[in-house]
């Protein structure tokens, strides 16, 4: 297959905003790969090269000048067989060679095609092919169940590799896929409820978990060794060796529990969030505190997996494996008045909110599943919007990313950025209206004379040497535009700062 016809692709699915467009135009070229270039092609509209590192930065891909062509000629396999050189070339002189590498493939490209290679190079594509939006290209093309394709990315943690091997040996290698040890399982996430006694309500027959303010951790042992990875699926085993020894106590000698990780206080409170995932910067724990480790799901136990098995059965599992102290404190109830003494409760004791979970549900690894709905106390404030930045893929063409700022004694200081909770309407119109009150660009970015008021729902306030009132907002989504305020009405930078408290 030619790179033209992957990068004109691209470009279409970067230019729609329409989901099912996205999928259309990712199977029809899905379709056309033969085995070899599946993976390459994969990882390509997945914005990753195959070979990592390369070892090149932003000053020598763009310091690579080269003529492009004027028709196109460059196969995707010629494109693989040459990063995969670039990759290969270490020692003295090797910058050179990687620089002729690349001149030598870009000139061979035409400008879009050079455009496209760049950012590969990169990874900084930006083409909307999310990973959602891939696994349910792929399904199209295999003509299969999307579920299909999602559940052995899952267990696999590899959409492009699960992908790449469907494409090229046929939809029966998807059911090869299983949980393995070590390999880390895209956690399940939790949908949003205003109280707990509506999650409740909703659910029926609830546990009701404590919600904790730390890291999502993934613990893997296998007989001695232990392998933690974060919710990302990063391996950080060597900043937790708390978390390795704790592990290595349990009984079983093959599992794989989900659970959370954070500094506690002397009094059973939990510490500051910052604090806790300030151990996951370095690969030494050094002398800093203990991180405690909690529990409250078991994927796999002794050869067998859990992940289909209902949350009731999983928890058995985990009690038979993990001591109290070491699991995340709930209740089982169907009375959402009692769902909402125990959200007091747990907020009362420093932690973030509580969890309501379906005791039927299989864990839908990499989904915000129904069977899970998390609720914390929610705050607002009145902010004035800085700034705003161009935005891209689905936000391309609008102005997008609010810069949100709190009154203060010398004018207005920056809190942090967000572009959650807008709708296309609210883009639309933000887009208009903030460009009649522009002051000035630069780059990206569009700076406004301080005008409109939003109302910001947040999560908390952390301290931060980003912003120059030292405190940031975490999780700030937009509620709606206060136009019955103007600036001077807007929250001021005190009374953000009384949330630290």
């Amino acid at each position: 297959m030619l790179l033209a016809d992957l990068v004109a692709t691209s470009k279409a699915v970067s230019s729609t905003r329409s989901r099912l467009e996205k999928i259309d135009l990712l199977a029809a070229i899905l379709r056309r790969l033969e085995p070899a270039e599946a993976p390459i092609a994969v990882s390509y509209l997945s914005g990753e090269p195959m070979q990592s590192p390369l070892g090149v930065g932003h000053a020598t891909v763009y310091s690579v000048g080269a003529e492009p062509a004027a028709a196109p000629s460059l196969e995707i396999l010629d494109v693989d067989a040459v990063l995969e050189e670039v990759a290969g070339t270490s020692g003295p002189g090797s910058k050179a060679r990687k620089e002729a590498f690349l001149a030598d493939l870009l000139g061979k490209a035409t400008p879009p095609e050079q455009e496209f290679l760049r950012g590969l190079v990169l990874r900084n594509l930006r083409q909307g092919a999310l990973e959602g939006i891939m696994a349910d290209a792929v399904a199209a093309a295999l003509e299969v169940p999307a579920e299909r394709v999602r559940r052995a990315a899952m267990l696999e943690g590899d959409l492009v590799g699960v992908a790449s091997r469907a494409l090229a040996e046929g939809a029966a290698s998807l059911q090869r896929a299983s949980l393995a040890v070590f390999t880390p399982v895209q956690p399940m996430l939790a949908k949003t409820a205003e109280t707990a006694a509506d999650a409740v309500a909703t659910v029926g027959t609830a546990v009701v978990e404590w919600k904790l303010d730390g890291a999502r951790v993934q613990v893997h042992r296998e007989g001695e060794r232990v392998v933690v990875f974060t919710r990302n699926l990063r391996d950080v085993t060597g900043a937790l060796p708390e978390v390795v020894a704790s592990a290595l106590h349990l009984p079983g000698s093959s599992f794989i529990l989900d659970g959370e990780t954070l500094l506690m206080g002397p009094g059973g409170s939990p510490g500051v969030f910052q604090e806790s995932m300030s151990r996951f910067g370095a690969d030494d724990a050094g002398d800093r505190p203990d991180l405690a480790v909690f529990y409250f799901d078991c994927l796999h136990l002794d050869g067998s997996d859990l992940i289909d098995q209902s949350l009731i059965d999983r928890r058995l599992a985990l009690a038979g494996l993990v001591p109290e102290e070491n699991r995340v404190g709930s209740i089982l109830t169907s009375d959402p008045d009692e769902a909402e003494r125990f959200f007091d409760e747990v907020i009362a004791r420093g932690f973030e909110g509580v969890v309501v979970k379906d005791p039927s549900q299989p864990y839908e690894a990499g989904r915000r599943g129904s069977g899970w709905l998390k609720v914390k106390p929610t705050h607002t404030l009145d902010l004035v919007i800085l700034a705003a930045e161009w935005g891209s893929g689905r936000r391309q063409g609008w102005l997008s990313n609010l810069h949100l700022g709190a009154r203060a004694e010398d004018g207005f200081v920056m809190l942090g950025k967000t572009f959650k909770g807008l709708t296309d309407e609210m883009l639309a119109w933000q887009t208009e209206r903030f460009l009649e009150i522009e002051h000035h660009r630069q780059g990206q970015v569009v700076y406004l004379r301080p005008e409109i008021v939003y109302e910001i729902a947040f999560d908390g306030v952390q301290r931060s040497t980003r912003y120059p009132g030292g405190v940031a907002l975490r999780f700030a989504r937009v509620k709606r535009y206060r136009d019955d305020k103007g600036p001077g009405d807007a929250d001021t930078l005190e009374t953000v700062r009384s949330f630290l408290e």
